[in-house]
């Protein structure tokens, strides 16, 4: 299974950015997908989670009403779509992939792609 995210930049304050994560290598529809971000000299978070289907969603308290998780099975593919971006928001973000139906733990997932830079200037 690889992931290859994309979509990063340079934006500034209260701007938006759209990541994508494509999946290949096996069927998609049967992973949990999530997105993590770790900014400098700290751990990798969780974000944003959802589940096999789409149906199900998960955020970390500090992006509720700014990022939106989404996916399209027909299209290999899981979305970010963080809105209204903040400083504090700078950090490489890796989508990930879970046999799990969905999970907010890094550790529970078994797939990882290389990261994608989001730097957002004040």
């Amino acid at each position: 299974v690889q992931l290859q995210a994309s979509g990063g930049g340079l934006v500034q304050a209260g701007g938006s950015l759209r990541l994508s994560c494509v999946v290949s290598g096996r069927t998609f529809s049967s992973y949990g997908m999530g997105w993590f971000r770790q900014a400098p000299g700290k751990e990798r978070m969780f974000v944003a989670a959802i589940s096999r289907s789409g149906g199900n969603t998960d955020y970390t308290d500090s992006v509720k009403g700014r990022f939106t998780i989404s996916r399209d099975n027909a299209k290999n593919t899981v979305y970010l779509q963080m809105d209204n971006l903040k400083p504090e928001d700078t950090a490489v973000y890796y989508c990930a992939a879970t046999t799990r139906v969905v999970a907010v733990f890094s550790r529970s997932y078994e797939y990882w792609g290389q990261g994608t830079q989001v730097t957002v200037s004040s």
